[in-house]
């Protein structure tokens, strides 16, 4: 599964995004998911700059709060998950 920004693209499965994806706190589960190899490859293919400005466009966070690139990982990453999953909800629903 993709999960599709206006700067770049972040693939994971489903059972990945739906792990980052729950009610309640997902920290620990994504930062377990930004361990995983397929992340690790894409973190080094993705240049930072370009999820600072992703997320600075959602307007949630100041620009000392989007300094830090594991936080930046980790918000994107998140976000990508809650993508997915909706996506795939929203499929799930139109067929019925």
């Amino acid at each position: 599964m993709w999960a599709s920004f206006n700067r770049f693209e972040i693939k994971m499965t489903m059972d990945q995004a739906e792990s980052c994806s729950h009610p309640g706190d997902c920290e620990h589960d994504v930062r377990i998911l930004m361990e995983h190899p397929l992340i690790k490859r894409q973190r080094k293919k993705i240049d930072p700059q370009l999820i600072r400005e992703e997320l600075r466009e959602w307007g949630a966070w100041d620009d000392e709060e989007l300094a830090y690139d594991d936080s930046n990982w980790m918000r994107i990453l998140w976000i990508g998950a809650n993508n997915i999953t909706e996506e795939a909800f929203m499929k799930r629903s139109n067929r019925s």
